[in-house]
């Protein structure tokens, strides 16, 4: 699990093909020290596994494989390339301040800026997404954007926007985007199990939509 606060903004060295995705060697000033060969990493909001790890002088080279389904449900297949900055969390610690909202590290969907727009210090940005993702957006609520804990501004049909504070745009390549160019989403765990609750029920039974019956059912009504 994640927070969606960005330790590090890292620097693709490689991107190596394997008989099943790729190989990826990230640098940073992130200090690594006691990671070990299996621990998690998030990189631009995707949960990889660390496969490789050495310091090389003042950094930190970690290397991480992609399968074949991180690169078909994210942008990884189009934009992980040598020279890309990448943000990186390592994995919450039990004790450790939630200071952005449970982040699992699995993407959603993948979204398309369709608006930039800087007002004061602050930037807006909005973002054309599927149907899926919108049904789990709500204003106010949080999502994470290439890993970023972000909170909604406004949802619409196509879309949401979000808008980034100085703190945000100088720890990390949002500022960056540009119309056109695809992040990666995660929307928030907690609706995706109430969305679940509600659609199909207990036991897998297609739900009647949300009444009296189905939230005593479901524990959150007295009987």
């Amino acid at each position: 699990m994640f927070t969606g606060l960005v330790e590090d903004t890292g620097a693709v060295l490689r991107v190596m093909p394997t008989s099943s995705g790729s190989r990826v060697v990230v640098a940073t000033a992130l200090d690594l020290t006691g990671t070990q060969l299996g621990d998690s990493i998030a990189v631009d909001g995707v949960c990889l596994t660390v496969v490789e790890h050495r310091k090389n002088g003042a950094r930190h080279e970690v290397a991480f494989d992609v399968g074949p389904e991180t690169l078909a449900v994210s942008i990884f297949r189009d934009v992980l390339k040598a020279g890309r900055v990448v943000h990186l969390e390592r994995a919450v610690r039990v004790g450790d301040r939630l200071g952005g909202h449970i982040v699992a590290g699995h993407v959603d969907g993948i979204g398309h800026v369709r608006r930039r727009e800087p007002q004061g210090n602050a930037l807006f940005i909005g973002i054309a997404a599927t149907e899926a993702v919108i049904d789990l957006c709500i204003p106010k609520g949080s999502i994470a954007i290439d890993g970023v804990s972000l909170t909604i501004n406004t949802v619409d049909d196509d879309g949401f926007e979000v808008c980034l504070i100085p703190h945000t745009l100088g720890r990390t390549h949002l500022p960056a985007l540009k119309v056109g160019d695809v992040v990666n989403l995660e929307t928030d765990l907690v609706g995706k199990y109430i969305q679940r609750l509600v659609t199909r029920g207990r036991g897998g039974r297609e739900a009647r939509g949300v009444d009296v019956d189905l939230l005593q059912r479901a524990g959150f009504l007295d009987r």
